[in-house]
């Protein structure tokens, strides 16, 4: 009895163990280290995971009773699965289907030890791309694994973010075991003026926002339901295209022109880039015409789609797939547009309205090889890690706002009375000095090239131009009548277009970028608010290194401690705290500061003066919760302002703030 009682008792010591967040990372971590080569056999647990698990001799730890292990199973058996060492693209039907099974198998463990033995099963026998697209995606949105920090992508992944000099060089120095450190620089030349602001569309850690929104809002999501979900599609990639615009004026560029499916696309791309299997990404020359993509869309498809979008905004309600007609001359008008045009599975009408952003992306990235005579793989439009490398992305995206500008401008201004709150008079808002400069930064490209365990790693990294700024403060004094909870608003709207004339106000606003949104407290009489840069609602901090996420875990796992529970560093989504302002120039870019301060009821949770959830909720939501804000996105910049003295009102200030660059060097 006593030994059985022993035995019992370490059992349940070990599960404790492997519960703890420091097991969970580790575990994280060793999944997704060299992910195209076999677990290490230092990694002893899952390797051991890896040979002996059976997936259908757990199932009782499953909450479906394993009908996803046994879909996902049935595959393996019957030879259906893509194989290892091919590329993979959400966007082809049949690997995002065979993605979604493992996630469907992983989102249904009870327990962390059924979701880790699946893992590490299910690695050494998918395709390696579907594999990280699933974990990454299940860490996500299971409850169990919220605090694991995922690893940086461009660490994990580094093909689809370096260029491929960068990765020859590495592979030279790995086969002569020398240490090496390569400069990465933006495709191009000065010759093409979009290579001016290439430091935007290419920077890496931009990159990451764009895949980590899309895996904390995919378009296939059927699980629990994610508020306002349409509504952050459209937010989050109108924030990204305003932005682009401010970086375009940052660089005497026009704003970027919306792209027509009747026109060539004038601008060409050459990514430089590899796969790490599969060839290189597909150049497209400079004037190309639109071509139908066989297998995937036709132009004419993609136009009729445009036209019944944009006729269903003009009537003011679309068609639900049973017939009915559900307004959009509301505030839900916009997140059932939003679901429309992506398409997600939250679409009223997918047959009807079809998938315009899903396929637009398709359609871009195989422009290279429409019939694929060529058996040329994806094109950058074909993955979200890469799309944002290429101009066509703002443009098309310029394209999609541009729709959602006018179901936005068909209703009706804010009133004067929709935009005050007479509790507070806001009398001066200041900023200190606003500076940006470009600095150089490393990543590790460890995971880049194949090894073997009986050679030790030689440190191979890149290093890359970014853009950087200077942490700064927001001091904002207002008056109040009473006590009371507020929300804060502050947005910077470019003041000139790039010929030098002034922009009028109803056409500014639609550029207008959000820095930050808070709730506070103000007292009766004066106030004093000060905000830091480093806490704006838009942005996370620089991606914990790879190297350090795994030496933290193995260490905590060592000395029998657990990790810090840390949710802010947990999100991936988010735009990286020093691309929170736009470049500007040396001699300075002016900009509309605006302030506004509506009542503290515009939350929808009780905690927010306490509780900043992870603190990246302005593009990104709360992640499983509400979105906080029960204001429209963008408000109150998102709808016609035709008379700007409703803007008049005592809560609102407005000034004129200066972005300087500083930097001397030449991209």
């Amino acid at each position: 009895m006593k030994v059985l009682f022993l035995a019992v008792a370490l059992l349940s010591a070990s599960g404790l163990a492997e519960d703890n967040l420091a097991h969970k990372q580790q575990a994280i971590n060793r999944l997704l280290y060299r992910v195209t080569e076999p677990l290490l056999s230092s990694f002893t647990d899952l390797k051991e995971l890896a040979t002996t698990w059976d997936p259908r001799a757990h199932v009782g730890h499953c909450k479906d009773g394993g009908a996803a292990v046994g879909r996902l199973m049935a595959e393996l058996e019957q030879g259906q699965l893509r194989e290892k060492r091919q590329w993979f693209s959400l966007f082809n039907p049949r690997q995002r289907e065979e993605a979604l099974m493992l996630i469907h198998v992983l989102l249904s463990c009870k327990d962390f030890h059924t979701f880790k033995g699946n893992a590490a099963f299910f690695r050494e026998r998918m395709n390696e791309g579907e594999f990280v697209y699933a974990l990454y995606v299940s860490v996500t949105h299971s409850k169990m694994t919220q605090e694991v920090i995922l690893p940086p992508l461009y660490e994990v992944t580094p093909h689809l973010f370096t260029n491929s000099e960068v990765i020859r060089k590495a592979y030279e120095a790995k086969m002569l075991q020398t240490p090496g450190r390569f400069r990465m620089t933006f495709t191009g030349t000065l010759k093409n003026s979009e290579q001016r602001v290439a430091y935007f569309g290419e920077d890496i850690g931009m990159n990451s926002h764009h895949v980590h929104w899309h895996m904390d809002f995919p378009f296939w999501w059927d699980g629990e339901h994610i508020d306002r979900k349409g509504e952050l599609f459209f937010w989050a990639h109108h924030q990204l295209t305003a932005r682009f615009d401010s970086e375009r004026l940052s660089n005497h560029l026009p704003i970027v022109d919306e792209l027509h499916w009747g026109r060539p696309i004038d601008e060409g791309f050459a990514p430089h880039t590899v796969y790490k299997y599969g060839g290189e990404f597909p150049t497209r020359p400079d004037n190309l015409v639109f071509e139908d993509v066989a297998g995937v869309a036709r132009v004419r498809d993609l136009v009729e789609i445009d036209e019944r979008i944009r006729d269903s905004i003009a009537r003011g309600f679309v068609y639900a797939s049973n017939g009915s007609a559900i307004s959009l001359r509301n505030e839900r008008g916009i997140d059932i547009l939003g679901d429309i045009i992506e398409s997600s599975v939250y679409s009223v009408n997918e047959q009807y309205y079809g998938s315009l952003h899903n396929q637009a992306h398709r359609v871009l990235g195989a422009q290279s090889d429409p019939l694929g005579k060529f058996k040329m793989p994806p094109g950058v439009m074909e993955h979200f890690e890469t799309a944002t490398r290429d101009p066509a992305f703002f443009r098309l995206h310029k394209y999609m706002d541009n729709i959602f500008k006018e179901h936005k401008d068909s209703l009706p201004p804010y009133s004067k009375k929709d935009l005050e709150y007479d509790n507070v008079l806001v009398t001066y808002a200041e900023v200190s000095e606003l500076v940006t400069f470009f600095e150089d930064f490393e990543f590790d490209l460890t995971n880049a090239f194949d090894s073997t365990e009986e050679l030790e790693d030689v440190p191979v990294t890149a290093y890359v131009s970014r853009l950087n700024h200077k942490p700064f403060t927001f001091d904002i004094f207002a008056n109040a009548k009473r006590d009371d909870a507020v929300t804060v608003r502050i947005h910077i709207c470019p003041r000139y277009d790039s010929n030098g004339m002034q922009i009028p106000f109803d056409n500014n606003r639609w550029r207008c970028i959000e820095l930050d949104k808070f709730w506070t407290t103000v007292k009766a009489g004066e106030n004093h608010i000060v905000r830091k840069s480093t806490e704006s609602s838009v942005t996370i901090p620089d991606r914990i290194p790879f190297k350090t996420l795994m030496q933290q875990a193995d260490e905590a796992v060592a000395n029998g401690v657990d990790l810090p529970h840390d949710i802010a560093r947990a999100r991936g989504c988010g735009l990286p705290q020093r691309l929170l302002l736009p470049k500007g120039t040396r001699t300075g870019m002016q900009f509309w500061l605006f302030v506004g301060m509506t009542s503290g009821d515009d939350g929808v949770h009780d905690d927010l003066l306490e509780n900043t959830h992870g603190n990246t909720h302005s593009n990104c939501g709360i992640h499983g919760l509400k979105y906080p804000d029960k204001r429209p996105m963008g408000f109150p910049f998102d709808r016609r302002i035709p008379d700007f003295r409703n803007f008049i009102v005592g809560n609102f200030l407005s000034t004129i703030v200066m972005i300087h660059h500083n930097d001397t060097e030449e991209l």
